[in-house]
């Protein structure tokens, strides 16, 4: 009997062969790449709004951007009873008197009572507050003397420019927005955390020159902090 090496062979290669296995670096790598494309897809709208605004904030007094319209308009007027009891009455009074959301809080600062010499003569100065209400289209600064029935009022309008700049900045935003650009400045770590490790493709030389550059650079804002 004459034994078939044909069948035989034909056997071997209808054989199933197991699929080669990924090495654990190999997929680290597929899911840095996809966390690279999905965070950059995130952050890119809102990051090129930052990025324009950052440069406009960095050249503004070269290129002479207006922040603010040229008209202030300033006023004195009549301060109720209530709102001269103390600064937060008259925080809260100013907020709904010109309509800011309770999440824009005012920023508040008392000068005590002052001893000033004054055209050779001592004057007593009254305590004075001083109150600041932001939004991205205007603000609202407040002089109030206490014990006077008046108080100092100077808005300040913003231009389209003048409110990307304060968004930029988060002045007088509400908790959404502020929560937003905290998203969008965590996406930019994450992309210089996986584009660094996406350029070294985890090789050992790359890794460690990465890792040196980045420590030096840590070290170097660390020394210019402390001076």
């Amino acid at each position: 009997m004459r034994f078939n090496w044909h069948r035989l062979r034909t056997a071997r290669t209808m054989v199933p062969t197991r699929p080669p296995r990924r090495s654990r670096r190999a997929i680290f790598l597929t899911w840095l790449r996809k966390t690279h494309l999905y965070v950059g897809l995130w952050g890119a709208l809102l990051g090129l709004l930052f990025g324009a605004s950052g440069i406009l904030l960095n050249h503004r007094s070269i290129l002479k951007i207006p922040i603010e319209k040229s008209v202030q308009r300033t006023v004195h007027i009549a301060v109720p009873a209530p709102a001269q009891a103390s600064p937060e009455a008259m925080s809260v009074w100013l907020q709904q008197t010109w309509h800011f959301s309770e999440t824009q809080m005012p920023s508040v600062k008392v000068e005590p009572v002052k001893q000033w010499l004054w055209g050779g003569q001592s004057v007593l100065q009254p305590e004075r507050w001083s109150i600041s209400l932001q939004s991205p289209q205007h603000g609202l600064k407040a002089e109030y003397f206490v014990g006077n029935r008046f108080v100092r009022l100077e808005q300040l309008d913003a231009t389209p420019i003048g409110t990307l700049t304060r968004l930029h900045m988060a002045v007088g935003v509400n908790v959404f927005w502020v929560l937003l650009s905290d998203s969008i400045a965590l996406s930019l770590i994450v992309l210089s955390l996986t584009g660094l490790l996406l350029w070294t493709q985890l090789h050992t030389v790359r890794t460690l020159a990465v890792c040196t550059s980045v420590g030096a650079l840590f070290v170097a804002i660390w020394f210019m902090w402390s001076i």
